[in-house]
């Protein structure tokens, strides 16, 4: 408030026309509120605002770039508050938009101008931000600043500067203004500005870019002068080694890492030359076209960090100052100049980084080319890109940010990328995009491995590692040539023994990213089953002395009994280095001294490795178990141990990922025992250390985890692994562990936290279909009575779960109801089936997530009911809205998995004797949504389940009237016609499976038709025979395929099946006189004899 009060005395006191007065006035305003950082309130801010923009439009011309630097001092965080100055400053004449227009002459103003402007555009949260037409202003101000081109009376410095100002308008622009680039040459120009601004200064290297780009398939073609580029580069590495030998004692204690903000031009430039020496060392590992899993000495040698390449780039810093051609003062200008260089390019790249998030990654892929790098041409030079400032820019910083933006590039861009294949050698007239974009891919994993050898500076270093982290997650490898990453795999090793903390974890992340990218690749199986030496034997951490005594990591874990020599059969002979690798960063102290980026990390005095480090690993092996879960059983009980071991510690985060690891554990299990699983059994965990695996876990942490948690996500990650037990092993615990589990779960059903009760609710959902316990009548009513609370939650995850809950319950009805009989339908409550019919019905009206499974449910339970049920008085009522539910959710306009699930549902309705089908009303309302849905739905799997509903009724009585019958028939006819109508290209695959069940509900019906049906079959028949005809030959011609249900029916069976409807519908033909007999018959006669001509001339 003081300083406040001072500025708005000084200027009540200095009237303008003393000039010089004015002048100081202003710089002192500047100085004061940049030096204490001042909040100014509304009421001063709008004096002071008010005597600067007076002054600006009074003063004279001399006086403008101190008033402008005041503007910009009170504009900072202060731009809603400024909303009436607006029209005078950023109108059509205002006077920002005049001083910083491109023919202004005097540049140091034009700066003043910008940078004020940019100010304007930071973002308060909270508050309104720029109006649409002022943003525009701003936007088109700042994009002609960024175009300009450096005029000879402008010094470098100014230049920069101004360029930084207006890259920081921008980017206040795209993140406060949350500004969406939409207009494809806005967004041209500007990524031509960026692409520009990227190189600004970069030693070595001139390019034009062209004021726009626009979307292309090819790389973008780059403009440059070699004469330049080769004049620019000795000098270049001149003033570079002047430079380093100075910065050599300053950078001793850390030996890489920039000294304060300014820095940005001093270190880790070995990557400059290290590009290109290395390019000799790694030649043939880069770009080796054969897959070599066992890595050669040479190989390890090249690509380590290892000394070679130190000696050479410690002999190119040996340059003593008298070499170089400039005075100090001159260096000290040309350092400045290039730091100041440095800032532009970091200021471009963060720019990106916010374009990026502004763009649609689809239209930001049509420009892929200009900043991806592609794999040169013959003779012709490799294109700028990213990986260029990478590679040869002489910041760590800037290195850092150009990979940052690559990253985000490469994040989420696996549908992008998915298009790449290499995998044929096929000689071609044109290159196809698929092509290009793989020479793309593999051209990524050349220059970052490149990078990563030739890096320095550990920030830097990390960034490498993440970037290719993200490449490999959304690389496509299974089409593409193998040997990719067996390169990335041979040369991260040694960085899991880096001595910084944070590239040893973004290591792990990338390892962690190889095992999980579409696993099982064979190239990553052969990966794992290397020797554990390859690779590690550049020493400087303790992991590798560790892992030289390779069983050391077993005998820190006690575990239950001997474990089996060979569990399932499948233990390979050589260890899986990356498990014990992880497993022994877990749970083994640390060997070595403290690393200096250990001091980030609160687990500093820990007798174990950091924290990070722990949790990475713990997701490597997660990651590991879940993609390739053979290599891992070997560990099975050993992997129980670790999880233990996690979930005992006081660390939420290790619990946490203690918990994960058990559960992929157990579903690891559960996918092995799966009934179509490709698992031979003797290659199988056996049940009995399955057992012992879950009595380890149900004595150990588990239970307490799960009723003592402060923590709820820890408890809803210990839900899911709770759920992941084998229902075998399951039926095998005690007793009491058995209760145990069941209570702890029901308790957990009633937590307060949704994630919690959502959890249990699903894990309710598994047990209730496991043998042992679906026939407790006991255990099936509290787990509904707690599903059913569950569905009434306030949170729609919780009753989604519930719902899917619900659904599993009621199958289990069902599957006791064919296998227990009449004694459990008369055990269950009839109370409790009312609640259910209710309790789905009105889930069923509930969000899409719920409504899928809770019409499910529906469906079960009316094929449940017993006569009893439906004549009880308080049953019928529930019924029909039952009913209603389901017949609504066929014919709405639900997602295609909700119809999907009615139609599914409705079909179970159809098994229930018990129900009044064919006389009741709901019945046509039934029969009709069918009949609609099957002709025209868009979605092919609901047609096949309505055409699967509609054949289900299995006596002529339950279709109903004749006319109701002949509608039903005619709509299947329709419908076969139909059957390879749509818009929708991918639905296509499922037409054969469409036909087949549309055949055999027509031939289904033929079997039951009455003489009374015959003239509405045969009117269209006669109508639509000939088209019929192919549809039904190929029905049977294809009698040994496999429908969409997963049911094989033998071809006999087909035609048995025909036969069986020529035999019913001659029979009732001859009890009807005159011309109507035996036309059906025949017709389908004559398709049968095609049919048996046709085989006989194919087995011929």
């Amino acid at each position: 408030q003081d300083v406040c009060a001072l500025l708005v005395q000084a200027c009540q006191l200095v009237p303008f026309d003393q000039e010089h007065l004015v002048s100081k006035v202003c710089q002192l305003i500047h100085h004061l509120l940049n030096r204490y950082q001042v909040m100014v309130d509304e009421q001063n801010l709008n004096f002071l605002l008010s005597y600067c923009i007076s002054a600006l439009k009074q003063c004279s011309s001399w006086t403008h770039v101190e008033i402008l630097q005041a503007l910009a001092a009170l504009f900072y965080n202060n731009g809603p508050k400024c909303q009436k100055y607006l029209p005078d400053l950023l109108g059509r004449t205002g006077l920002l938009v005049q001083f910083s227009a491109p023919a202004q002459p005097d540049v140091e103003l034009r700066r003043a101008a910008v940078r004020s402007m940019a100010n304007l555009c930071l973002s308060v949260p909270g508050q309104p931000y720029l109006d649409e037409p002022y943003r525009s202003v701003c936007f088109q101000t700042f994009l002609s600043v960024l175009q300009s081109s450096k005029t000879s009376d402008v010094d470098d410095i100014t230049f920069c500067m101004l360029l930084q100002n207006a890259l920081k308008g921008v980017q206040s622009l795209l993140n406060g203004g949350k500004m969406k680039l939409i207009q494809t040459d806005q967004i041209g120009a500007l990524l031509a500005v960026l692409k520009k601004c990227m190189f600004h200064g970069l030693p070595g290297l001139s390019i034009e870019v062209p004021p726009a780009l626009f979307p292309a398939p090819l790389p973008h073609y780059d403009k440059r002068s070699p004469i330049r580029q080769e004049q620019a580069e000795p000098a270049t590495s001149k003033h570079t080694g002047n430079r380093r030998k100075k910065s050599k004692g300053k950078q001793k204690k850390g030996e890489f890492g920039e000294e304060g903000r300014e820095d940005s031009g001093d270190a880790g430039n070995e990557s400059v030359l290290g590009a290109d020496l290395l390019k000799l060392h790694l030649r043939d590992v880069q770009s080796s076209p054969c897959l070599d899993p066992q890595p050669r000495a040479s190989d390890a040698a090249s690509v380590s960090a290892g000394k070679d390449l130190s000696s050479h780039c410690t002999a190119w810093k040996r340059i003593s100052s008298s070499e170089s051609e400039y005075s100090d003062a001159e260096g000290g200008i040309q350092s400045k100049v290039r730091s100041y260089q440095a800032n532009v390019r970091q200021g471009a790249l963060a720019c990106f980084l916010s374009a990026i998030k502004s763009i649609e990654k689809r239209v930001l892929y049509g420009y892929w080319s200009a900043f991806v790098p592609d794999a040169p041409g013959i003779g012709s030079p490799q294109s700028v890109s990213l990986m260029t400032i990478a590679l040869k820019d002489p910041s760590p910083k800037t290195r850092a940010c150009a990979l940052q933006v690559l990253s985000a590039i490469l994040e989420g861009s696996k549908q992008f990328l998915s298009v790449a294949e290499d995998a044929n050698d096929h000689k071609r007239a044109f290159t196809p995009f698929s092509v290009t974009i793989a020479s793309s891919i593999r051209e990524l994993h050349r220059c970052l491995l490149l990078a990563l050898v030739a890096e320095s500076s550990s920030q830097t270093l990390t960034q490498i590692v993440k970037c290719l982290a993200n490449l490999v997650s959304n690389a496509p490898y299974s089409r593409l040539k193998p040997g990719l990453l067996t390169r990335v795999w041979n040369q991260i090793k040694p960085y899991i023994c880096h001595k910084d903390v944070n590239v040893r974890v973004s290591s792990l992340t990338l390892l962690g990213a190889i095992v999980s990218v579409q696993a099982p690749l064979p190239e990553v199986q052969l990966l794992l089953q290397q020797p554990s030496s390859s690779g590690l034997n550049n020493s400087g951490s303790s992991t590798p002395r560790r892992l030289n005594s390779s069983e050391q990591w077993r005998k820190a874990l006690p575990s239950e009994g001997e474990p089996l020599e060979n569990p399932g059969g499948c233990a390979s002979p050589e260890p899986c280095w990356l498990l014990r690798l992880c497993v022994s960063i877990i749970v083994l102290p640390r060997e070595d001294s403290c690393s200096d980026s250990d001091v980030n990390f609160p687990s500093l005095s820990s007798v174990y490795e950091p924290c990070p480090l722990r949790l990475e690993s713990l997701q490597v092996l997660a990651l590991l178990v879940k993609g390739y879960f053979p290599m891992a059983q070997s560990y099975f009980l050993e992997l129980g141990e670790v999880a233990c071991r996690c979930m005992e510690e006081m660390d939420p985060s290790i619990q946490l990922h203690g918990a994960k690891l058990l559960e992929e554990l157990g579903t690891g299990v559960l996918q092995q025992y799966k009934p179509d699983s490709a698992t031979a059994p003797a290659q199988r965990v056996p049940v009995s250390l399955v057992v012992t695996f879950w009595k380890m876990m149900l004595n150990g942490p588990l239970p307490g985890t799960l009723q003592n948690s402060p923590h709820a996500t820890l408890q809803t990650s210990a839900c899911d692994a709770l759920s992941s037990i084998l229902p075998e092993a399951f039926s095998l615990l005690q007793d009491d562990q058995q209760i145990l589990c069941v209570t702890l779960l029901l308790g957990l059903n009633h937590s307060e936290n949704p994630l919690v009760k959502a959890a249990a609710a699903r894990a309710l959902g598994v047990y209730i279909l496991f043998p042992c316990l679906r026939q407790d009548v006991m255990f099936v009513a509290d787990t509904a009575n707690a599903i059913l609370n569950s569905l009434h939650d306030k949170s729609p995850n919780v009753r989604a779960k519930a719902a899917w809950s619900l659904g599993n319950l009621t199958d289990t009805l069902i599957i006791n109801m064919q296998n227990m009989g009449q004694s459990f339908q008369e055990e269950l409550s009839d109370l409790l089936l009312l609640k259910l019919l209710r309790s789905a019905t009105e889930a069923s009206k509930d969000r899409d997530k719920v409504k899928s499974n809770a019409v499910r449910a529906l469906g079960n339970v009316l094929h449940f009911l017993q006569p009893c049920h439906i004549s009880n008085p308080r049953f019928r009522e529930a019924v029909e809205e039952a009913l209603q539910a389901l017949i609504g959710t066929v014919q709405s306009e639900a997602t295609m998995k909700v119809r999907w699930n009615a139609c599914y549902a409705l079909g179970n309705v159809f098994r229930n004797p018990a129900l009044p089908l064919g006389d009741a009303p709901w019945t046509t309302q039934a029969y009709s949504a069918l009949s609609s849905v099957v002709k025209s739905c868009k979605n092919f799997k609901v047609r096949i389940k309505s055409a699967m509903a509609l054949s289900i009724p299995s006596r002529r009585e339950c279709y109903g009237s004749t006319e109701q019958f002949c509608q039903i028939w005619s709509a299947l006819v329709v419908a076969l016609q139909r059957s390879e109508d749509t818009e929708d290209f991918l639905e296509f695959k499922y037409s054969s499976s469409l036909r087949t069940q549309i055949c055999r509900a027509l031939l289904h019906l033929l079997q039951l038709a009455r003489s009374t049906d015959l003239p509405g079959i045969w009117g269209t028949i006669r109508d639509h025979g000939e088209a019929l005809k192919p549809y039904i030959l190929q029905y049977l011609r294809s009698g040994g395929e496999e429908n969409d249900t997963g049911m094989h029916m033998e071809l006999g069976e087909r035609e048995r099946g025909l036969q069986g409807a020529i035999d019913h519908l001659s029979g009732i033909e001859k009890q009807l006189g005159g011309k109507a007999r035996v036309r059906v018959s025949l017709y389908l006669e004559n398709v049968l004899t095609n049919h048996a001509n046709a085989t006989e001339l194919t087995e011929a």
